[in-house]
């Protein structure tokens, strides 16, 4: 909205107005003020959820402090979500397609999230929205990233192409725009993945069916992502904290990738008009790190399904969209290990009880943080019973934004290292 006031402004000379041409000045200005709203409104809406009596409910799980945290307002992740759209609509070009398909994203799995927790606190039904209900959801909103980035003129990349002279590289010059379904192969150089090369058994119907097999790895993407958010929501400040870190990853890959420049030095592909993310990224960074105000240990609110839905489906849109898919098993290390270890608990317990007529564990309780707050060698039997002691849980938290950033570092890193 200001982008267009300002830029109107800036034609008739009005002094100043051109600051709002630049991207980075923009992402600033988003970050100041999605950090400003978040701390304003989230001290109202926390009161508010108070008042209407929308506190987590919460089982027993034998966790040190759990039992505390009953009756503590959830659904905060409305606070996330105002957080973000608000400064987005002030501070973006929003006629840019990766701008509408990232408030699509926001909106989209901020209802899913909302009427899970809308079901879960006043139909007192903890089992919340129906899975095959997220499901349907998630792939909704998967075919519509998909088909837009296949259908939309403004969806293109340009790829580039190293002149060597005597073996060595000499310049790197880019093909004209085209629409591509490739996607960028961490640490490795001149050698990205065609979604093409999968269907080269069908010649006949190659480009249909390679649009069909991207969108259906959208749906995977998107799905697999918000899933790991919001299992990754369980400790105070571990899902927010982790997503602010991810989006600091994303908005410089975007930033790069929109600039010809950088994008040839990093020898990536060059995506025009993906520079605006770097100001939804700074929105989403601002809105994030603000809610770590009232959610920090000990929370004062819960971000709820509302939230870490919304969370996750930004992160994968937003890999999606500028290509960098591939690297979220890194990026997102830590919303990975936590979705990887339900997942080898459940099967191993399956298998296990199939066997043995009895259920065994990996760990002494999943998600993944769960286990480092279990006391080892307690009743439990598991593969895995170590720490013996459990791990306050403000440290767990710490330790696994330690780890957030540390992967982050490599995601940025690999770039150079191709």
């Amino acid at each position: 909205m200001f982008y267009y006031l300002f830029e109107y402004l800036d034609k008739l000379n009005f002094p100043g107005a051109g600051m709002f041409r630049y991207i980075s000045f923009r992402s600033a200005m988003a970050l100041i003020f999605s950090l400003v709203i978040s701390t304003i409104i989230g001290r109202r809406i926390i009161e508010k959820l108070q008042k209407m009596q929308i506190g987590e409910v919460v089982r027993d799980l034998g966790l040190e402090g759990q039992m505390k945290k009953i009756g503590t307002p959830t659904m905060g992740g409305i606070i996330i979500i105002i957080s973000i759209i608000l400064p987005v609509l002030l501070f973006c070009r929003l006629l840019d397609i990766y701008i509408i398909l990232m408030l699509i994203t926001t909106v989209w799995l901020g209802c899913i999230g909302f009427m899970d927790d809308y079901i879960k606190v006043f139909r007192k039904n903890k089992n919340g929205l129906s899975g095959r209900f997220k499901i349907v959801g998630q792939i909704g909103l998967g075919l519509i990233v998909g088909l837009t980035l296949y259908l939309s003129p403004q969806t293109v990349i340009h790829e580039n192409v190293e002149i060597r002279k005597n073996g060595i590289i000499t310049e790197v010059e880019y093909s004209p725009a085209v629409k591509s379904t490739q996607t960028t192969i961490p640490f490795l150089k001149n050698n990205n993945l065609d979604y093409r090369s999968l269907v080269s058994f069908m010649p006949g119907y190659r480009t249909a069916a390679t649009w069909i097999v991207f969108v259906i790895v959208t749906i995977f993407i998107v799905t697999a992502v918000s899933n790991g958010a919001n299992l990754t929501d369980g400790l105070d400040g571990l899902a927010a904290g982790n997503s602010a870190i991810i989006g600091v990853a994303l908005g410089i890959l975007s930033y790069v990738s929109s600039n010809i420049k950088y994008a040839a030095y990093l020898n990536i592909m060059y995506i025009p008009g993906c520079g605006e993310l770097s100001v939804f990224a700074a929105a989403f960074i601002g809105a994030t790190i603000g809610f770590l105000w009232y959610n920090a240990f000990p929370a004062q609110v819960f971000m709820g399904d509302t939230g870490s839905l919304t969370l996750g489906g930004i992160i994968a849109v937003f890999a999606i969209i500028i290509h960098k898919e591939l690297l979220l098993p890194i990026l997102c290390g830590i919303f990975f290990a936590e979705s990887v270890s339900v997942m080898l608990q459940v099967c191993y317990f399956k298998c296990t009880k199939k066997k043995y007529g009895e259920g065994k564990r990996i760990f002494k309780m999943t998600p993944l943080h769960h286990h480092f707050q279990k006391q080892g060698n307690a009743g439990i039997e598991a593969l895995i019973q170590r720490p013996l002691t459990a791990v306050p849980e403000s440290k767990i938290v710490v330790r696994f934004w330690l780890i957030g950033i540390i992967l982050a570092a490599l995601a940025i890193a690999t770039l150079k290292m191709r």
